[in-house]
């Protein structure tokens, strides 16, 4: 069994949870943001979800406060925010923090799991462009920053904030993903 299974996490409702309620499950894991430029991407995310999630996708959304405050609310708030908004029905957890000294250990072993996410060169030059110092490498670079788990619990892949939810790239590793027992 995948060490991920193991951490313990809690959802936005304040219950208790670990990704061993997921087993044998393809999880997208996405650390989202309220107020940020890529939060229309709840759309998408809510639709992919809706398409896969009877074929054995979860979509698992962790908001995170890390990326200029761009996710200020309670979890309450939160919900509401993306329930209203969005009509998500998706899985969503407690704020975490996805980057830094206080990245929580999902997060951890996530970006120990996959260093580089793809398509994040063109995200780093863009960022660069704005002014903004370097990430160092294997963090998180921004809100919406996509990770996919294989049905064992194993970090497939990893992808840049701004690959959408009908990616070629992410689909492809989501639909094969589902294919594998």
């Amino acid at each position: 069994m995948s060490d991920l299974y193991n951490i313990p996490l809690r959802r936005i409702d304040g219950s208790d949870a670990t990704l061993a309620d997921y087993k044998g499950k393809v999880l997208l894991i996405v650390n989202v943001a309220s107020k940020c430029g890529l939060t229309p991407q709840y759309e998408g995310l809510e639709a992919l979800y809706r398409a896969k999630h009877g074929d054995g996708l979860e979509i698992l959304g962790f908001p995170a406060n890390d990326f200029m405050g761009q996710e200020p609310g309670t979890e309450e708030e939160i919900a509401s925010f993306c329930s209203t908004n969005f009509d998500v029905t998706f899985p969503l957890f407690a704020k975490i923090s996805v980057a830094g000294d206080t990245k929580h250990p999902l997060y951890k072993a996530l970006t120990e799991a996959r260093t580089k996410a793809t398509g994040d060169e063109i995200m780093r030059e863009k960022f660069a462009g704005y002014g903004f110092p370097p990430k160092p490498a294997g963090e998180v670079l921004w809100n919406f920053e996509k990770f996919i788990v294989d049905r064992n619990g194993e970090v497939i892949e990893r992808f840049s904030p701004d690959v959408t939810a009908d990616d070629i790239r992410l689909t492809t590793t989501i639909d094969q993903a589902l294919k594998t027992a």
